[in-house]
Order: structure tokens, then sequence, then C-alpha cells
């Protein structure tokens, strides 16, 4: 008897139809009722606490405990990799990272990292050689707005490292040793992969456990000692129930487990600023004197740079549901706002204004309130998804609706996108060249995973036209797989794909520039001093003792732009050259405060471009980083997200 496998594609279920998953008792443990296990604040002749509390602060685990000298981490991911780097650069620990892929780890061996971080690379390079980093640092201390009060011209050491870490030992590792570092622990970081399902039953929707499993069942096989199992990965509800359960049924005689949840909440592009200065830090234990323990353990690890205050424990259940939901939240808020987009540009209203005014309201905030092509990323539909599935498989059909919800919003907004970009360009693509700037999901990282780039560039294949695609971070190979995994046909792809190694390259005899994810370097407003981001504040606060500022403070300028409004006063002359002001010529662009490892990059020079494109020009800004006045000076027709464009058009233009 075949099994009906549900659909998850981003339309709607219709109504009343409830999707076969399967047998029930495969999916038994995801309808039982979360127990209520109160977490007691002290293990020895405590007082519960009262009905319904579930969390404590770190304080509260004053239980012996193990003190953790070596950590092992399964996975040198975007989670694993930056992760173990910052505990072993600020924890007084001996951090491996493994990996099946020997590839990935003679990378993190080299001086290329296998991904893009701001601030990683030097820290990497101090934890693993034991020697402060010769490169320059990606987050520009030699500019004086991202500096603020230490003086860059003075004979005090400008690199952040060379301020405190001189004649450090090593003390993080790459191996492909995985069962030489399972064995040596004190405590396992599982940090691998868990993707979407692509077959079989929860397709498109379900978590996919098959790493999970192997990580566990080599941890259990190789183990001869009792561990600490921490689950790091992004996993369903109840997954450690699963994880102990295999622990205990392999392992070897007289050794034992303790798993942990303790789920990561980076931002990619500010995970190294994530990493120094969480929001908080959740532990989700067992309400045993073994999981007490364990979790203490841990928290002891974390406690070296983060307040205690800020470590929050609770049952294990909680912990692997409260990265989904914060996810899943994240991500609502952005449909939301994308949501709004649409009445702004069919009613000449203004996207920026308007998630200004709301992000005012204190109730509401200023945080991912930016309206753009659509969310990509790892995590955020792959969680939605998970808790879609999660919800169905409770029988709560209305639940997964409405969080379902969010991504058929998220893919209404890049197809959106693309019908106003066709509309605009007299409704045809064929054999037009479209320039794309910036193939990653958002800026300041390499990462591609359901960026809405790959969307829109298969989308323009499709109506004939001819692509060029510049990024000054992914690699080429990395776009070319991105296209061919969209279905992309090789052969289109090949006549119909160029990817450039400058923007002037992708630009030249274009007929429309599609700015998609929003690098600094495209962008053509000006900042004053304030409202210019600064995500060097906190390292500098964090390591170099003439900087004074609390962790908390400078926490908070190092993660966030200043909620200022869309129109900005111009920039100080000295502290940035304009656009246009130099001959084109062999011209690079003018510099922008931020460096990388293959130097610093420089600010695109749209007088250049409007010299190269084809004529009607048209700039269709997804990010809102552009400044419309200026390009319709250059002679361009602007459209942007959220805003109406050169001409109006009326909504039923872009349904």
């Amino acid at each position: 008897m075949s099994v009906k496998t549900p659909s998850y594609t981003v339309k709607h279920r219709r109504s009343g139809s409830a999707p076969n998953t399967g047998s029930s008792n495969e999916f038994s443990h995801l309808r039982t009722q979360l127990d209520e296990i109160p977490i007691t604040s002290k293990v020895d002749n405590a007082p519960a606490p009262a009905a319904g509390v579930l969390t404590s602060q770190s304080p509260a685990f004053n239980v012996p405990h193990k003190t953790i000298r070596k950590i092992t981490c399964l996975g040198s991911g975007f989670v694993g990799g930056p992760t173990s780097a910052v505990i072993a650069f600020k924890a007084d620990v001996a951090v491996t990272v493994v990996d099946i892929n020997p590839g990935r780890i003679a990378a993190w061996n080299s001086q290329a990292l296998p991904i893009y971080e701001p601030g990683l690379y030097d820290i990497v390079v101090t934890a693993r050689d034991g020697v402060q980093s010769d490169v320059s640092d990606p987050l520009d201390f030699t500019d004086p707005s991202t500096c603020p009060r230490i003086s860059c011209n003075s004979s005090e050491p400008t690199h952040p490292l060379h301020a405190s870490q001189t004649g450090r030992r090593p003390n993080l590792f790459f191996s492909t040793n995985i069962e030489g570092a399972i064995a040596e622990a004190d405590l396992i970081f599982v940090c691998v992969n868990t993707p979407t399902k692509s077959n079989g039953i929860g397709k498109g929707a379900a978590a996919d456990l098959g790493y999970v499993e192997a990580a566990t069942r080599t941890i259990a096989k190789v183990a001869l000692e009792s561990k600490i199992v921490v689950e790091k990965s992004t996993v369903p509800c109840r997954t450690a129930q699963s994880i102990r359960e295999i622990l205990e049924a392999n392992a070897q005689p007289g050794v034992e487990f303790d798993v942990l949840s303790n789920p990561e909440f980076l931002a990619e592009g500010t995970a190294v600023v994530d990493l120094l200065y969480p929001d908080r830090i959740i532990i989700g234990c067992m309400p045993t004197p073994s999981g007490y323990r364990a979790a203490a353990s841990l928290t002891g690890v974390y406690a070296q740079w983060v307040p205690q205050e800020q470590i929050i424990t609770m049952n294990l259940w909680s912990s692997e549901l409260s990265k989904l939901a914060a996810n899943a939240m994240l991500a609502q808020r952005i449909s939301s706002v994308n949501a709004l987009s649409a009445i702004c540009e069919a009613t000449g209203a203004d996207v920026e204004e308007v998630s200004y005014a709301c992000g005012l309201d204190s109730r509401i905030g200023p945080q991912m309130l930016k309206a753009g092509p659509g969310f990509g990323g790892s995590c955020f539909q792959k969680d939605i998804f998970n808790i879609v599935y999660l919800s169905e498989s409770l029988h709560l059909y209305d639940v997964a609706d409405y969080w379902r919800s969010i991504i058929n919003m998220n893919e209404y907004q890049k197809h959106r996108f693309t019908k106003r970009i066709i509309s605009s360009l007299f409704n045809t693509l064929t054999d037009k060249k479209i320039a794309v700037l910036g193939f990653a999901f958002k800026k300041d990282t390499s990462d591609t995973r359901e960026s809405p780039a790959i969307t829109l560039v298969s989308n323009f294949i499709a109506e004939r036209a001819h692509v060029a695609i510049y990024d000054p971070q992914v690699k080429k190979e990395q776009i070319w797989t991105d296209l061919l995994e969209n279905d992309v046909d090789p052969q289109e792809l090949k006549s119909r794909v160029e990817i450039c190694q400058s923007p002037y390259g992708a630009c030249a005899d274009a007929d429309a520039v599609v700015v998609v994810t929003e690098w600094d370097e495209f962008s053509n407003k000006t900042y004053t001093e304030s409202a210019k981001p600064k995500p060097s504040v906190s390292t500098v606060a964090e390591l170099s003792p003439t900087f004074e500022a609390t962790p908390k403070a400078a926490a908070a300028r190092a993660k966030s732009y200043l909620h200022t409004p869309p129109e900005s006063p111009p920039i100080r002359q000295s502290m940035l050259s304009q656009p246009g002001t130099n001959k084109c010529v062999g011209k690079e662009g003018v510099r922008v405060g931020i460096k990388g490892r293959t130097g610093v990059r420089k600010r695109l020079d749209w007088a250049c471009v409007a010299e190269s494109m084809k004529k009607p020009m048209f700039v269709f800004d997804g990010r809102n980083v552009l400044d419309s006045v200026k390009l319709e000076k250059l002679g361009f027709r602007f459209e942007a997200i959220g805003k109406a464009g050169t001409a109006f058009r009326m909504a039923r233009d872009f349904a």
C-alpha cells in the first residue's frame, strides 16, 4: 500500500483536506503533549519554582560539575566554524572542528577560509595559529568613522588583536580525524546540516535528520568515556529524545551521555559580533541531577565572556522550539513589510517612511522592517516549514496555514518584483541584457542558500534575457551550482548567463541594472557619521583597552543600524568622495569604509555605469540602497521596492 506524500509547495492547502502524514506510530512523538517540566533553581534542598516557570538564569546551576577542557565540533559550516572559532578565541578550552569533507578542512587550515564573515578571519588566525593576523582588518579600523574614541593615526596599534592577544598558544584545530576528536572530547557540539527533505514523507517541509543520526551513532560507537552531547543544529522539537535513545542503545559498557540543546541565534553578516555579544545563550537540559550538571558545565564555557544573566536554561523541548519560533517570527516581520511594500507602490506611499514610522513604536521596534525582494538564507524558510510540518502532524491545520502564508508572501514578492521589471522594460526581456548586482542572500556573507537572486535570475532566463552577475564574495562555482539546482537548463545557462569580476563589466551594454544584495559598495546614498553603520564598535570595545564601553552598549551599537529617517544629510567630503567626481577610464570606484581579505572594496560610480549602458537606462533597486534623485539626474529610470517609480503605475500592473 503506497503512502500519499503531501506536497509542500507554496500553494495553499485546499480547505478541509488534511495531508496524510503516514502511520500514527511513526509520528506519535510529534503529537504528544509537551510535558511541563519545571526546572528547579537548585538541585539540592531548593524549592520548586512557581507553576509554569520553565526557565532560570545560569547562576541557578550552582552544582558540582565537570570543567570542560576539550570540545569537539562535528561540522565546519556556517554554524560550526564561526562558533568554534569564537569559543576558542574567548575561552580557556581546546576546540577541534571535524568534518568529513577534507577540502573544507583544508580551507579552514589555509589563509582562504571557506566562508566569508566580517571579523572571522582574524579570530580564526589568532586562535588557530597562536599569532595575530598580518592582514588588514575586515572591519576597517583605519576609518575614523568606525573606530570612535581611538586615534587611528597615532602610534597605538589600530588592529584590535594587537592590543591583547600577543603570545597566545593555538587552541583551535581543524581535522578530518572524527573518531579521534570524539574520543578526546569532554563535550561534543553537533553542528551538522539538517536540510529539508527532498523526497518521501514530509518532502519539502520536514527536516532531514540523517546527518544528525549518523553523527549520533558515531559518537556512541567511538566514545569510551561519558560525554556531554550538545545539539546545536536547528532541529524539530523533541529531536533530543531521539538522540538520547540512539546513544543509550549503542553506548559502550559504562559510558553515559547527557544531551543538551544549545540553539544558535546567529545572523549571517554579523555572526562574529553575535557570538562575542549574544543577546542570550539558551541551554536546554533534562530535569535531572545529571542534566543540571551538564548544563552547568556548558554554562562554564560561555560564562568566560558572556554575562551570566544572559545565559538562560530551560527544558529541552522549549529550547529546541525557541530557535524555530525566533526565526519564524523574524521572517514574519519581513513578509509583513514586503506585503506593505506592494500597497506602497500602488498608492504612492514610501515603504521606508512607513517602516520608519512603525519602528518608532517601542512595541514594534525598527529591526527586520526593511522591504526587499524576499528573505533568503538557510534558516527562515526551512524553519517555517518545520513548524508547518509539526503543526500538521499535530492536526493543527489552521496553525500550519498561518505559518505557510509567510512563505507564500515571500515567493509572491520575488515574482512581483520580476513582473515589475518586465513591465517597465516594455513588457519583454527577450535578448536584453540584465545586470544583477549581488547574489548572496544578504550583504557581508558569501551564503547563497535560498537567495532571492536565484529565483530572479531563473525568471530572467525563462524570459530569454541575457544575465550578467556580479557579487564581491560569492564564488563563480557556487552561482552555477545554485542555478542548475533551480532547474535551469544547462544549455540556456551557458548561453545566457555571464559571471563578471567587476560591477562595471556586468553593467556594460546592459539594458537594466537590478540590485539584489545590499552590498555597501552598490549604494550611492550619503550618510551622516551618526547614521553610518558601525559593525566594528563591539570588537573595538572588546579587544582594545583604550575604548571604554559596556559590553551591552557596544553590542547594541554594533549589531544594528541607527534608526534614522530615510533621508540623511550629506556626509563630510573628507570621509567619502562622491560618485562621478573622477574620470571613468580605469576607474575602480570610490573607497568605502569596509575592508575584506582581498583588499579595499570600492564604491560603485554610477556616472561611469551610465556611460556604458544602453538607453533608456533602468535601475531596479531591490534593497532601497540607492538615491533616486541622484540616479535620475544621471538619466536613469528608477524603480524601487515599495516606492512609486519614474512612471507611476497602478497595482494591477504588478498583481
